[in-house]
């Protein structure tokens, strides 16, 4: 038996293995090799005989070691392929930034302007908690104000979301965690994509609305208004007194409309989720075409999930501005190792049940397909979480792997959108900031259409990444000029609020 070179992918010459990508039988022949056993889709298969112990590369990289002799036309995978030092890594040459595309100076999006200059893509009114005891009352703040519409003759307000959170209380009124949680949900407030905020609390918990106010100097006038349940008088009287601040907001805010603005105010959150073995063949470097035109324009993107970079942040090292920005990714990968350590596992348990039986194997295999999402552009800076944006070009923020709370944090740093790849099929949105989906395969793409945005898999068909990136980024002026992306039309975003915590529940 025989088969074409489009069923499977050799990614670099000198790869010991290849990816099949199609299922392929036993007993098929690839270029004089031929398959001990069947290979699922997206699996890989060796093309060379590997010993035991010896490194197997892809992508010309390192993904773990042979736990046992490799025939050629074994399938390579958990069986017979381990997790390995990432120290044994070594550092690759700096890489070239993104080559520019002229004609991106001059594309434009409609977006809403804010007074410290940066742009929204959307217009929301905020309604957040400051505990989880408030969360059931910001949630019939919100619901209310759509069941009487209260915006309908406000032409430039997009809604309005309630978000809610399980912490705020029983934790230390100082140190990391607080502060964490503080800076996340001020980030969160201040967000472009909001017009308005309320906050609502009840009154007796650690995080004091007061102390927000005070640490953050927000003056009387500003957009934010806040209240508790128990100064308001219970919960009949708070969503009354919700409502009427949230008209007022809504008021203030549509007085903005949509105006033309530049790809430069562009922030764009880049995450993955439910990845598999095309995952860094296909969506993932396809977003990191688009992520270094972004960049090259003079935008911002910002790659995250610290767990999903590690044994291949090397390849992020090696494009660092300078020495400071690489120390801050080395402390979040040795605080990272710390820190799984102490509670008895390693980072090498990350890989998903999905993404193993989607292919991947280790997370070495794993974070080199994370790490394409990023292009080839410069690491201009290191965020930790919920950390404001400071600068532009393209970034890394220390977060979990957990999409929610990853996400939570890059719209918390600044992001206007969300790009969002996945292979399995991810079901997820975000809000206030609109999340695309991008497909690693068409055959996910026809299964899942209502969920995903771009279809990804047509680069085994054999459109380029530069022609797929080129379609990503028309995708996001779009939907960041106010068509909905398939999450918002499913109402995604409103549960998927997570800030990080961390530290003693008390």
């Amino acid at each position: 038996m025989s088969t074409t070179h489009q069923s499977t992918i050799r990614l670099r010459p000198d790869d010991p293995i290849a990816v099949a990508t199609d299922k392929l039988a036993a007993g098929t022949d690839i270029d004089g090799v031929t398959l001990n056993k069947a290979i699922p889709r997206g699996h890989k298969f060796a093309l060379e005989a590997i010993a035991s112990g010896e490194p197997v590369r892809k992508y010309g990289q390192i993904i773990g070691f042979a736990k046992e002799d490799i025939a050629p036309g074994d399938h390579v995978h958990t069986h017979n392929l381990a997790f390995g030092s990432a120290d044994r890594l070594p550092p690759l040459p700096q890489v070239a930034k993104g080559s520019a595309h002229p004609e991106d100076q001059e594309k434009r999006w409609l977006g809403y302007r804010r007074a410290d200059g940066r742009v929204g893509t959307r217009n929301f009114i905020g309604v957040l908690t400051s505990v989880n005891c408030s969360a059931t009352v910001a949630h019939l703040i919100a619901s209310e104000a759509e069941k009487r519409g209260i915006f309908a003759d406000l032409p430039n307000v997009d809604g309005v979301i309630g978000l809610s959170h399980g912490t705020g209380c029983g934790m230390a009124d100082r140190g990391e965690p607080f502060q964490r949680l503080e800076r996340t949900l001020w980030g969160t407030a201040t967000n472009p994509n909001f017009g308005g905020v309320l906050m609502v609390g009840l009154g007796c918990e650690v995080f004091q609305l007061p102390r927000l106010r005070k640490t953050y100097g927000i003056p009387e006038d500003a957009p934010f208004k806040s209240m508790t349940i128990q100064e308001s008088g219970g919960t009949i009287a708070t969503v009354e007194a919700g409502l009427r601040a949230v008209r007022e907001l809504a008021l203030r805010a549509n007085t903005v409309a949509r105006s033309d603005a530049p790809i430069s105010a562009l922030r764009l959150a880049l995450q993955c989720g439910g990845s598999d073995g095309f995952s860094g063949i296909t969506a993932n470097p396809a977003l990191g075409v688009a992520s270094d035109r972004i960049v090259a324009a003079g935008g911002t993107t910002v790659l995250a999930e610290t767990p999903e970079i590690y044994g291949a942040e090397h390849m992020l090292m090696a494009r660092a501005v300078d020495d400071a920005t690489r120390e801050k990714l080395t402390g979040q990968i040795d605080w990272w190792e710390k820190y799984t350590a102490m509670h008895g596992v390693t980072l090498d348990a990350n890989p998903s049940p999905g993404n193993i039986a989607g292919g991947i194997t280790t997370i070495l295999e794993k974070s080199l397909g994370a790490v394409a999402k990023g292009g080839s552009a410069p690491l201009a800076g290191v965020l930790n979480y919920s950390e404001p944006i400071d600068r532009g070009g393209f970034l890394f923020m220390d977060s979990p792997g957990y999409d929610p709370c990853s996400v939570t944090g890059q719209i918390a740093s600044g992001c206007n959108i969300v790009a969002f790849t996945t292979g399995r099929g991810s079901a997820f949105g975000s809000r206030p900031s609109p999340s695309i989906k991008l497909s690693t395969t068409s055959d996910l793409y026809s299964r899942m259409s209502d969920d995903v945005d771009v279809d990804c898999g047509t680069v085994l068909d054999g459109q380029t990444l530069d022609q797929v990136g080129g379609e990503i980024l028309d995708c996001l002026l779009r939907v960041s000029s106010g068509e909905k992306s398939k999450s918002e039309t499913h109402d995604y975003g409103r549960h998927e609020f997570v800030p990080w915590q961390i530290g003693a529940v008390l």
